[in-house]
């Protein structure tokens, strides 16, 4: 059975280690009380720190970043973490601006991880939207991840990235069959735009769960910032009213806590 260990770090911060190799998603370890602008008259502060601080992380082999344009998924001090990762994979955008050390992936391209003792990960990036139709130009691009190594018994890892549910993603459950999502969720809206929504839903969050059919589907994003709108409460009332053959493939990961996952 295929190794993963899953830690929960907070907002969109992961550490999954498998196989000999360290990832971290979306660095965010800035102590909370401070706010960010995110562009186009939308802030917001952070409530809630990381459960791991970012000199307690183990040596990072690669950062796996979705978008670098906003401080909910790279912060200040994140920005310091990249640094000290060998590989940073990100939108092309993204790499541009980062400059050394970040390749840019752009949609349904791929690229490959090597090291000696260690399985050969395949890194695909995959599509996402971050806001409504047309709103590209406004929130900027997003990838999704979708990993795949040897001696996976249920599919692909994929990590979602900041995104709505549209074509994108459904064309992503046609084409990967995967064992493990991170959803990105949180419902995140602003007061200057309304009802507008710029990552999932607890219902598109379910809806797409239908669709891909994960052995194992993973909420984050959904805590620490005033902007995300729909915590776990929200997202647990959603699965409550959900068929249990979808909402027993969701699974909370305790913060700070290293979880074991059937890959």
């Amino acid at each position: 059975m295929s190794e993963l260990r899953i830690t929960h770090i907070g907002g969109p911060t992961t550490l999954i280690e498998t196989g000999g190799w360290r990832l971290l998603t979306d660095p965010t370890f800035d102590p909370p009380g401070q706010r960010y602008s995110f562009g186009w008259g939308t802030a917001s502060h952070k409530s809630a720190g990381p459960a791991l601080a970012a000199p307690d992380l183990p040596p990072i082999d690669v950062v796996l970043l979705s978008h670098d344009q906003h401080g909910d998924n790279l912060d200040r001090t994140g920005r310091e973490v990249l640094r000290t990762a060998r590989t940073v994979l990100t939108t092309p955008a993204g790499a541009r601006r980062l400059g050394r050390g970040a390749h840019g992936l752009a949609p349904w391209t791929a690229t490959r991880l090597h090291a000696p003792h260690r399985p050969t990960i395949t890194v695909t990036a995959t599509p996402a939207r971050h806001g409504p139709p047309l709103s590209r130009p406004l929130t900027g691009p997003v990838t999704g991840f979708a990993l795949t190594w040897e001696g996976q018994q249920h599919g692909a890892l994929w990590i979602s990235g900041d995104t709505v549910l549209y074509g994108g993603l459904r064309e992503v459950a046609r084409r990967l069959t995967v064992g493990t999502a991170l959803l990105h969720v949180g419902g995140v809206r602003f007061p200057v735009t309304g009802p507008v929504r710029y990552t999932m839903t607890a219902a598109q969050a379910v809806h797409l769960c239908r669709l891909l059919r994960p052995r194992t589907a993973v909420p984050v994003h959904y805590e620490g910032w005033h902007h995300f709108h729909e915590g776990r409460d929200a997202i647990e009332h959603e699965l409550a009213r959900t068929p249990a053959d979808i909402r027993n493939r969701f699974r909370w990961l305790p913060t700070g806590t290293a979880t074991d996952i059937s890959a």
